[in-house]
């Protein structure tokens, strides 16, 4: 039950940053607290990769399901940034358990927002790894990644809209 509810988070969470496009995202925060993670994501445009790779992962039907989620959503430009056949990889039907581990890295259960996480000094993820914060003037960095827009609302979580694809730790 509980991988059960970690898919459905990442997949939900990472789905809706993978929609989102920045002049969606200027938008009302109301109108997008109103969607789910899921239906965010598939509306912006900015993470259709992150998208695909939900898809892959089996994670699609729980796009829409309810929770209480921060999802931290790697742009396309973010996916870009692998090694070369990376992405390609990780889509392929055998890999299907990796992409799974790397969705679930993105995801940290719970509501957490950005203010929340400028005074932490970590977070753990729904596979129970832990990703280091680190403030910067003007900003926060999880892990490697930068986060480039925070606090995008949804009905069932939190989206924060980050630089780099996270990998977890042996990947």
């Amino acid at each position: 039950m509980r991988n059960a509810l970690m898919v459905s988070l990442i997949f939900v969470v990472a789905s809706a940053c993978s929609s989102m496009h920045s002049n969606d995202m200027a938008g009302s925060s109301m109108a997008m607290g109103n969607k789910t993670i899921a239906e965010v994501a598939m509306s912006t445009g900015m993470h259709n990769t992150l998208v695909t790779a939900l898809k892959a992962a089996g994670l699609a039907d729980m796009l829409m399901q309810s929770g209480n989620y921060t999802v931290l959503a790697p742009t396309d430009a973010a996916f870009a940034k692998l090694p070369a056949g990376t992405v390609d990889m990780l889509l392929l039907p055998e890999n299907r358990e990796k992409l799974r581990a790397l969705l679930q890295y993105h995801v940290i259960p719970g509501r957490v927002d950005a203010a929340h996480i400028m005074n932490m000094t970590s977070l753990r993820t729904v596979s129970g790894q832990t990703l280091n914060v680190m403030k910067m003037s003007g900003g926060v960095m999880i892990g490697n990644a930068t986060v480039i827009k925070a606090d995008v609302p949804a009905s069932n979580g939190i989206v924060h809209v980050i630089d780099t694809v996270l990998m977890p730790p042996g990947m």
